[in-house]
């Protein structure tokens, strides 16, 4: 599942530090994630949507694109 936590991580000019101290989770959890390598649980994502001011839904999209309804 891809993902745009940096992009709007360094937008918001937040280092990856500081996204991890807000969220409750290690740097290197968050690095993870924004290299595909971790998805978070449905809790962390909420909450890194919170801190990002975005959505879950503008976070995360299946197979890097968008999918368009019928």
């Amino acid at each position: 599942m891809e993902n745009r936590i940096r992009e709007l991580r360094k937008a918001a000019g937040v280092s990856q530090e500081e996204l991890a101290k807000r969220c409750g989770v290690t740097r290197q959890t968050i690095n993870a994630i924004e290299n595909n390598k971790y998805d978070p649980t449905l809790a962390l994502a909420f909450h890194l949507a919170r801190e990002l001011g975005t959505t879950v839904d503008a976070l995360f999209c299946e197979g890097g694109q968008e999918k368009a309804a019928p």
